[in-house]
Parts: C-alpha cells; sequence; structure tokens
C-alpha cells in the first residue's frame, strides 16, 4: 500500500507510535542515570534557557504543573537544582542549574543522541532536515487553536 492511499488517521498513528518507541528507548538509557525522560526533559530546557518558568519547564517535559513540581523538589534533593526561596512574577520561584546536572546532562545528551542516531541511521541527511521541517510545520499547526 502506498502512502498516499492510507488514512490520513494512520499518520497520527504512526507518529505515535514512533514517539512512544522513542520515549521508551530513550527511557531504558536514561535509567542507568537516574534520570526519566521527564526529567532529561526539564533538565535540558533549564540548560537552553535559565531562567525559564516552571510553567514552561511543565510544557517542554509534557507534563502538568503539578507534576512539575514534584519533579523539582526530586531534582533538588538530589543536588541537581537550586530554587529560589523568593517567589517572583505569578509566585514562581525561578530553577537554576548546579554543576553536578551539567555534568549529568553531557551524559545524558550522549546517551539520547545515540537512540536518534539509531532511529535515523537508514535516513539520509537531506530527508532528515526534511523530515525536521515537516514535523515542525505540523507542530506548529497545531499551535493554532
Amino acid at each position: 500500500m502506498d502512502a498516499l492511499d492510507r488514512s490520513p488517521e494512520s499518520l497520527g498513528v504512526l507518529i505515535k507510535e514512533t514517539q512512544s518507541l522513542l520515549n521508551q528507548r530513550m527511557d531504558d538509557r536514561l535509567r542507568p542515570l537516574s534520570l526519566s525522560v521527564p526529567q532529561y526533559a526539564c533538565l535540558t530546557a533549564l540548560q537552553d534557557t535559565p531562567g525559564i518558568t516552571s510553567s514552561e519547564l511543565a510544557r517542554r517535559a509534557f507534563v502538568s504543573r503539578q507534576s512539575m513540581n514534584v519533579l523539582l523538589q526530586g531534582l533538588e534533593k538530589r543536588g541537581l537544582v537550586t530554587r529560589s526561596s523568593d517567589p517572583g512574577p505569578r509566585r514562581e520561584r525561578s530553577v537554576v542549574l548546579n554543576d553536578a546536572a551539567e555534568l549529568l546532562l553531557e551524559r545524558a545528551h550522549e546517551e539520547v543522541s545515540s537512540v536518534v542516531q539509531r532511529m535515523t541511521m537508514e535516513v539520509e541527511l537531506v530527508e532528515r532536515a526534511r523530515l525536521y521541517e515537516l514535523l515542525a510545520r505540523c507542530r506548529d499547526a497545531l499551535l493554532i487553536p
């Protein structure tokens, strides 16, 4: 069956299956580092965007704001992040990475990179660039209510 002969829903199912497998493989590689995929996403977002709010962290880690608070408490107990004692705008406290998190993220990025390389090993470089562009356009279309 040709890709054009498939129903529009089958593309959504394929994307969801791929996302689920990617999440499982990332989890397998991050577990020995005592990190979950949401924790990794949180730490990466903090690394990429210092001073980000916990609401934005929750969106980037695909968890609720309440779950993000619990996640941040766990990261703080492990000495990976420090939360300000003074609440900022909207009573949110700023969060910064500690040196231990930076070191852990170096290893975690390597593990996640190996999963993505495995996922795309049969995809030519130019096709990867096009896939990235197409998925970004699909995502952006869904951002519009």
